[in-house]
């Protein structure tokens, strides 16, 4: 099978199994062992098409479509190389993201502005989540903005979204001042621009402006931010942390000593969450709302 190697057959297994949330155990039942997919989506070795087939009709994937996305043809391999990053980033997993960077920093494939700058920015994030270095996750994700806009000023919508995670990564610093700067300054600049096509990375910046106001205490403020993020959710017809502004909005009322009204919020922040079968935010959140309720 060694033609296999001429497309991305580990991760995209890999990527199409977490999507369907499939233990190896549960997909490989009844097709290979344990160790074999482990081999396959680590790309030792490769399944022959008998084996591959029976995988993807497990996961109700067509053998055609599997290989479009597998494919390594420079627009393709790109393509699911970004969509699993973006797939992992939701998921936390910043120690499979750092791995996936390390390979395909140094690929001629990646070698675009557009591209080079997609994995210099999330980089700069997995250094910061898995080093615990600020100032050189900072670096990392300036030097992004660099790769386009040296001048850093008059921003795009992906320079935009990269200042935002720089904000975000100063508010986990605790540096809030500086956060709320940036965001708003994210803010304006999606504001200024005559079109949206990423609607979800304003939605990161309301968020980000909720929950910066809410650490330095200013509920008022994370409230009106909070429900700009849900009406904005609503007219995109977006559910992207729509949960977790509702989520927002209830924890600052509660500490506004409204606590009627905020448990409505957050009961509509878990009912968002199991509609999405997020049982990781529903945990959050339970164990955010019992904590908050334990200081009444």
């Amino acid at each position: 099978m060694n033609s296999l190697n001429t497309y991305l057959i580990g991760d995209t297994l890999r990527s199409f199994r977490e999507y369907k949330r499939l233990s190896i155990e549960e997909l490989s039942e009844g097709v290979c062992t344990e160790e074999e997919l482990s081999s396959f989506e680590k790309q030792v070795s490769y399944p022959d098409l008998e084996t591959l087939n029976s995988l993807l009709r497990k996961l109700n994937v067509d053998l055609a479509y599997f290989f479009n996305v597998a494919s390594k043809s420079s627009i393709n391999y790109s393509n699911a190389v970004i969509r699993l990053i973006n797939r992992l980033k939701r998921a936390w997993n910043y120690e499979r993201i750092q791995e996936i960077i390390r390979n395909e920093l140094e690929n001629p494939i990646f070698q675009t502005d557009q591209l080079r700058q997609y994995l210099k920015w999330h980089q700069g994030i997995c250094t910061f989540y898995l080093e615990g270095d600020l100032s050189k996750a900072l670096e990392q994700l300036y030097e992004a903005i660099d790769i386009t806009n040296k001048k850093r000023e008059d921003y795009n919508e992906r320079e935009i979204e990269i200042l935002t995670s720089i904000a975000l990564l100063h508010k986990e610093s605790g540096n809030f001042e500086e956060a709320l700067q940036l965001f708003k300054n994210s803010l304006h600049s999606l504001e200024n621009l005559p079109d949206i096509l990423e609607p979800r990375g304003k939605i990161r910046v309301y968020f980000g402006l909720a929950q910066t106001f809410t650490e330095i205490e200013e509920y008022e403020e994370s409230l009106q931010y909070s429900k700009k993020g849900i009406e904005f959710c609503i007219t995109q017809d977006l559910m992207f942390l729509l949960a977790h502004l509702y989520y927002q909005c209830g924890e600052n009322l509660i500490k506004m000593y409204r606590k009627e009204e905020g448990i409505a919020y957050i009961e509509k922040a878990v009912y968002l969450s199991k509609l999405q079968e997020n049982e990781k935010i529903i945990e959050i959140i339970e164990n955010e709302k019992d904590k908050l309720l334990s200081q009444w």
